[in-house]
């Protein structure tokens, strides 16, 4: 059974092109038009656009969250849904480096649309 929750909040309906948007708007319990100022205000800060890993991550970081890596014991078969379930307490922003979602609530992942098999390579955390 997958952890997935969907979770699309773009103003539009729109979930292409805004992951990081969703994310950052999951993970701290914003709307999705907060989120996207922030990422935008601190991508043009950066001079760097507002879904790169170093933006969000950066607007994460400045909140309390702490990055930390997936081990590459196994690099193809850890999936989102794994973490979901190893981790059920805490907010996390898992990344693939193409592709960023929330897990939160229990070890729910919030998405737009079902990336439980998606393979996280990094994660930021923030014990709840």
């Amino acid at each position: 059974m997958s952890a997935w929750k969907e979770f699309r909040n773009n103003p539009l309906g729109k979930s292409v092109g805004d992951c990081s948007i969703r994310a950052i708007s999951a993970a701290l319990g914003i709307d999705w038009d907060k989120a996207y100022a922030l990422l935008c205000s601190k991508g043009f800060a950066m001079a760097d656009l507002p879904n790169a890993d170093s933006v969000w991550g950066n607007v994460l970081k400045e909140r309390g969250f702490t990055r930390e890596v997936i081990p590459n014991s196994c690099p193809e078969c850890y999936t989102f849904e794994d973490f979901c379930r190893d981790h059920s307490k805490g907010i996390y922003v898992l990344g693939t480096g193409s592709h960023v979602a929330t897990v939160r609530d229990g070890g729910q992942l919030f998405d737009s649309w079902d990336s439980s098999k998606e393979v996280p390579v990094f994660f930021w955390r923030k014990d709840d």
